[in-house]
C-alpha cells in the first residue's frame, strides 16, 4: 500500500522507478499508481462488474480506452492469465482460483511496470497454486511478492526481504535466507517438514 500512495510513509521515503511516493501530490500519486498495479489477497476485493471481460476493462476504460482498443486490452489480459473463455461469464460463477487469475488479469489490462502480489497462493488448490506461478513466471514485468508461503517465494522470488515489525531485518538471495534456520525461527516464519532447498 505505501508502493502506491495508498499508504503515506511515517518514516523514510519510497521511490518507485527513481521516481518519489508523495502522498500529497495527485500528480504524482497518479504517476505513480500507472506504474503500480495491486493484486489484493481476496479477489471478491477486486471483482465486481457483471462479468468477467467487464471487469477487466473497468480500469483501462476509466483511463480513456475505448471500443477496439478497450477490447484488444481486455483481450490481451485475459489470454495472459488463461481465461480468455470466461469473458462473458460472470466472477462469482468461477473458482477461487479463477477468481484469482481474473484478478490479476484486471491489473494487467492497466499496463503496469510493477506487479505487487498480496498472499498470491493462499486458499488455493495445488493445480490453482502450479498455473498461477507458471502464470506469474510467463510474465516480464517486475512482481513484489507478499508472502508467508516460504516455498511459493523460494519457487518464484529470486530476492526476498523479511519484514519484521515493520523494519527489514534480511534482504538476500531467498535460498540464502530460507537456509538460515535461526533467522526464520526468530521471525515465526517456517518452511513446511521435508522441504528440500534444492
Amino acid at each position: 500500500m505505501h508502493m502506491n500512495g495508498i499508504h503515506p510513509t511515517s518514516h523514510g521515503s519510497i521511490h518507485v522507478a527513481g521516481q518519489l511516493v508523495d502522498s500529497k501530490n495527485k500528480e504524482s500519486i497518479k504517476q505513480i499508481r500507472s506504474k503500480v498495479g495491486i493484486v489484493f489477497q481476496d479477489p471478491d476485493d477486486q471483482l465486481f462488474m457483471p462479468t468477467v471481460g467487464e471487469d477487466v476493462a473497468f480500469g483501462p476504460y476509466n483511463m480513456g480506452l475505448r471500443d477496439a482498443e478497450l477490447s484488444k486490452v481486455v483481450d490481451e489480459a485475459l489470454e495472459l492469465v488463461g481465461m480468455s473463455e470466461f469473458k462473458d461469464r460472470p466472477p462469482h460463477h468461477l473458482s477461487f482460483g479463477q477468481r484469482r487469475r481474473v484478478a490479476v488479469a484486471t491489473v494487467l489490462a492497466m499496463k503496469p511496470e510493477i506487479l505487487i502480489l498480496d498472499e498470491p497462493s493462499s486458499n488455493l488448490d495445488p493445480a490453482s497454486r502450479r498455473e498461477l506461478a507458471d502464470i506469474l513466471r510467463s510474465l516480464d514485468i517486475t512482481i513484489v511478492m507478499v508472502t508467508h508461503d516460504l516455498p511459493y517465494a523460494f519457487e518464484l522470488c529470486e530476492r526476498s526481504v523479511i519484514l519484521s515489525g515493520g523494519i527489514i531485518v534480511a534482504d538476500n538471495d531467498t535460498k540464502v535466507i530460507l537456509k538460515d534456520q535461526a533467522l526464520l525461527k526468530s521471525h515465526r516464519l517456517e518452511l513446511p517438514v521435508g522441504f528440500n532447498l534444492v
